[in-house]
């Protein structure tokens, strides 16, 4: 994001505390869930009855004090095996931030719900066991997190407090994992000693650690940059819905705004990426007719920018057959429709695909029939430390696979590559029988490095 974008975006968020939406996940005990309870119990985030609750039923396990991982894993099934097993939303704040945290489950067969949680993350906060180190299920989670693009991800060096605290044990886990994290071309990487259980360094400093100076977890994540999400300065806007004058019961302020001939036109939706003023000259997309912004409507008054992550209305200085599915972009560089999308799919069914099936795919506001034509290959994250995932060839794809594909589609889509625009440049694969979610997709080549280089060499 340039300079001058990011600060637009800065002063029409001015007054209102920023949305930081991050996500959890490590290894299977690692304390995923008794920080996050941590987090919430610090910031006291916890209603009173609630907390009664989780100390009553800490007291029926045996416990001498609250189970905080119990604020998080409340399907009785995670109760009674002690793990997460559903991605859990929770939803705190503090003086400068709100937060939405999806605390993800550790286990292998549950990778699909990773995925789910740390798509739209800011941040990831990866968990390790002090004494154990980096495992294969944090490299599994780390390769995920950059084929997905997450902007910054942060290594909790957890139960540092059954090492003696010791130095040298967080600077050799922090030091692999940073190595790891380069190789997999993650962009931002910090790594923090922390107690979950104890609570050193996750709200307050710990007095435990003099050697260390760096931020707690809460203040790296209330100091973190939330811009960094919008890949993209290109502007891109999916129509959510027309807005007419018989909308008004949707739309009351549009009675009183500029009409155009006297009758409201306004296309609704989210600027997903880049920006957007009065006057300036779209396209509309997939049909490809061309126009000028004559308004930028809000419920509190027109504006004369509109930036991403705001909601807007849009009107435009003539008619052009836009409905919901068509995205508005940048006159100057706009992406060109295709009937043939490829892309890597992390596939979240039990349903097998395979060449030939025929979903359906839903790209913003839009849904269109596909066939799949080609599986390229399926990813493997079972790779050792000092080596990297690689891509074997594969006939289908099962349940938590993370696989290249290439769609044939039934109408054109306006898609980006997903390593430069993340709105535009991601789908959802879906049955077009029962609505059931297939998949979930990123178009273009994978953004991890060392894959990029193996799909060159090969």
């Amino acid at each position: 994001m340039t300079p001058t974008l990011q600060a637009e975006r800065e002063a029409s968020l001015q007054g209102r505390r920023t949305l930081l939406r991050l996500a959890t996940a490590g290894s299977v005990d690692d304390g995923k869930s008794t920080l996050v309870g941590r987090l919430l119990f610090d910031t006291n985030s916890v209603l009173t009855d609630t907390l009664d609750s989780i100390e009553t039923a800490s007291r029926r396990k045996g416990l001498d004090r609250a189970d905080l991982a119990l604020l998080t894993d409340g399907l009785r099934a995670e109760r009674e095996q002690g793990i997460t097993i559903d991605v859990a939303y929770r939803y705190f704040a503090t003086a400068g931030r709100k937060f939405v945290l999806a605390d993800c489950p550790g286990h292998v067969q549950y990778t699909r719900n990773t995925v789910t949680g740390a798509s739209t993350a800011h941040v990831i906060v990866l968990l390790v066991d002090a004494r154990k180190g980096v495992v294969e299920q944090t490299r599994r989670h780390l390769a995920v997190a950059a084929l997905l693009r997450v902007p910054h991800v942060v290594l909790a060096v957890n139960k540092i407090d059954l090492a003696d605290y010791s130095q040298e044990v967080f600077d050799a886990i922090a030091t692999d994992f940073a190595l790891l994290a380069r190789s997999l071309g993650v962009a931002d990487s910090h790594a923090i000693p922390v107690s979950a259980l104890e609570g050193d360094n996750v709200v307050t400093r710990s007095a435990q650690m003099p050697w260390y100076d760096g931020p707690t977890v809460l203040g790296y994540l209330e100091g973190v940059d939330d811009t960094s999400l919008e890949v993209g300065e290109d502007f891109r806007f999916p129509v959510q819905q027309v807005v007419r004058p018989q909308s008004a019961v949707l739309a009351p302020w549009a009675a009183q705004a500029p009409t155009v001939d006297g009758d409201y036109r306004g296309y609704a939706g989210k600027v997903v990426s880049g920006r957007v003023t009065v006057g300036e000259e779209v396209v509309v997309l997939p049909g490809g007719g061309h126009a000028v912004v004559e308004g930028v409507d809000t419920p509190d008054g027109p504006l004369d920018l509109a930036v991403a992550g705001q909601s807007v209305v849009l009107r435009l200085d003539r008619d052009l057959d836009v409905s919901r599915g068509a995205v508005l972009a940048s006159a100057s560089a706009p992406p060109a429709p295709t009937r043939e999308l490829s892309g890597t799919v992390c596939w979240l069914s039990d349903r097998t695909l395979r060449r030939g099936s025929r979903v359906l795919v839903q790209h913003g506001t839009s849904v269109t029939k596909a066939v799949v034509k080609v599986i390229d290959g399926v990813l493997d994250l079972d790779f050792e430390s000092g080596s990297y995932p690689t891509w074997h060839t594969a006939e289908a794809l099962g349940l938590n696979d993370i696989g290249r594909v290439r769609l044939s589609l039934a109408a054109p889509l306006p898609v980006d590559p997903y390593k430069e625009h993340r709105g535009t440049g991601s789908f959802v694969l879906v049955d077009e029988a029962d609505g059931w979610t297939l998949g979930a997709g990123m178009a273009g080549p994978t953004s991890l490095h060392t894959l990029d280089v193996d799909a060159q060499e090969r």
